[in-house]
Parts: C-alpha cells; structure tokens; sequence
C-alpha cells in the first residue's frame, strides 16, 4: 500500500470536512495509505508575503516533520501545495537558507535534507495510482455527463517549481474527470483564476471572475464543475449562491470536488462524499441515477464513518496544540 502524510492545512478542517472525508474514502478504495501527523502546523501561505522568515521556518517544520517519518506529502490543497512546493526548492537550492532554518528547527529535534517531494492529491491519483489501475475500481461510469475541469492557480504556476503539468496546455484533471465517463469540456477560461484571492479584499472584482468563469463553462455546454482546491471549491460553491442571489441573476452551476465525482463513479457512499454539504445541490444533469432516491440537495444529515474519523483525527491534534 502506498503511503503519504496527508497535509490538511488549515481551511479544509475548519470550512470544508467534506474534501477531506471524501478523499481519505477514496483513497482507501484505491489502496493509499493517508498517514495523520498531528504536529503539522499552517503551511505559510497567509505569509508568504507579509513575513518570508515565518512562512519559510512554518513550511520547513512540515516538511521536517514528514521527512522524519520518510514519507512524501500529499496536499489537498493548491495554495498549501504550492507553499510546501516553494519553500522545498527554496531550501534545496539554498544551502544557507538550510542552514539557518535547520538551525532553528533543532530546537525541535528536527532536520531537513529536502529527501521527501510533495505532491497534490490529483498528482498522486494520476502518477502513483494510474489512470489503468482507477479503471478497475469504477463501477460504473457516466454517461454523457458534461464537466469544466478547473485547474486553479497555485498548481500550474510557478510551473518551475510546482512541475505539475504543462501550465499552457494542461491535460492531467482533464483525464482524471473522464476516467470516469464524463466528458472534460474545453472551455476558454478554464486556466484563469477563480476569484477567491480577491475575496474580501475587492469583492466586486472577485464576484466579476467568477461571473465570467461560470458563463464560460456554461456557455461550453458543462452541467458541473469539477475543483481539486477548497479555495476554488468555496469560491464556486459557498460563495455562488449568494452572489446569484445578490445579482438578481441565475449562474449557478454546481461545482464537484474531484474525489466526490470519482468516489460516485466508484460506488462510495454519497454520504462519505459530503454531497450534501455542497452548497449549490448536486442533482439532475445526468447525476442523478448516481444519488440515492431523496438524496439531492442540502439538508441536514448524520455524520459519515469517514468525516467521524476526520472529526477524531482533528480532536487528537487539537488537543496537542499543533494542528494548523
């Protein structure tokens, strides 16, 4: 069995539980181990430009602490991707930069030799798994269904650094969606930004993005979205319902977290997907013979083995005061 230290972050715990139990289920049906280390902290993104020093001593401490289990990273999300991917080249090619943060990562018992490489969990799907050996686990595949397969940012970008795929003409998450059946649309604004960053800082140009992304993979002819990042996912989904309801105007377009697709394709639980807990309900469009009877749309629901064992692994590191 293939073994990562899963990296959660911050956001998918604390706004987006459901990314991460569809994935552990997922990836516990394709026979990847996602290994908890309690003691990882923020990945350092929120001050990647405010404070170099913290975001590289916060990224370091991660990548120590997997390196010290030797095992490689699988990040769920892009901007923790990213970071971790930032501050690893930064370190390998900086022997002082090593140096100094080594020094400080003593006080923990820590070292980092850069020896580990991070990935992005779409990134472990498509090259540690493989699209043949997905295949096998489908048990049924869609028919027809039409899907905008957005990229996001901090994946395709710095690509020197991140080496995720070519950042001009991608090809990897479009043939992760259609292993499934489902048609990954092209759609001309499938590389551009989502808008989150901007939210809360310029709302009007962040809703704008958005608008303009959502018109787009419409007008592709896509009856879902498909996002591997919580950023992108909250932009489209949390966030979509209120700016529709706001504008006066209907652009909604359900949007999938990519295990949530790939785990409906492979007979998991709808339950262990968090489907309801998407914002925007997921029915109709040639989904619906994948959802139980009753089963489309938000409601209130129990708690799924999977998004329990989430909750216990949360509750562990709070209580040792190092989960970020």
């Amino acid at each position: 069995m293939k073994q990562f230290a899963l990296f959660l972050g911050c956001t998918i715990p604390a706004r987006l539980t459901h990314y991460e139990s569809a994935s552990r289920a997922v990836l516990e049906a394709l026979g990847v181990s996602a290994v908890d280390i309690k003691a990882f902290n923020c990945c350092g993104y929120p001050l990647r430009n405010i404070n170099f020093e913290a975001f590289i001593v916060l990224s370091a401490r991660n990548l120590a602490l997997a390196e010290r289990k030797g095992l490689d990273i699988m990040a769920l999300c892009q901007c923790c991707f990213g970071t971790l991917k930032k501050a690893h080249h930064l370190l390998k090619e900086d022997g002082s930069l090593r140096k100094e943060m080594n020094a400080i990562l003593a006080r923990e018992g820590l070292h980092y030799e850069g020896r580990i490489e991070v990935r992005h969990l779409l990134q472990v799907l498509f090259h540690e798994v493989g699209i043949k050996a997905i295949k096998k686990h489908i048990a049924r595949r869609f028919e027809g269904l039409k899907v905008a397969a957005h990229y996001g940012c901090h994946v395709l970008r710095p690509s020197p650094i991140v080496q995720f795929d070519d950042p001009v003409s991608p090809s990897l998450f479009d043939e992760l969606v259609e292993v499934t059946g489902a048609v990954s649309v092209p759609w001309q604004r499938r590389l551009e930004c989502c808008g989150a960053p901007l939210r809360g800082v310029n709302d009007e140009l962040s809703t704008a993005l958005t608008r303009k992304k959502l018109e787009d993979a419409q007008g592709a002819g896509a009856a879902y979205l498909c996002v591997a990042c919580p950023y992108c996912q909250i932009q489209f989904d949390t966030v979509q319902g209120g700016k529709s309801a706001k504008g006066g105007e209907n652009h909604q377009l359900p949007s999938l977290l990519y295990p949530q697709l790939l785990g409906l394709c492979m007979g998991i639980n709808h339950k262990a997907l968090g489907l309801e807990a998407n914002q925007v309900p997921i029915q109709g469009q040639g989904i619906e013979g994948f959802l139980p009877q009753g089963s489309q749309g938000r409601k209130k629901r129990g708690t799924s083995a999977p998004e329990q064992r989430a909750e216990g692994h949360r509750k562990g590191a709070r209580r040792a005061g190092t989960q970020g």
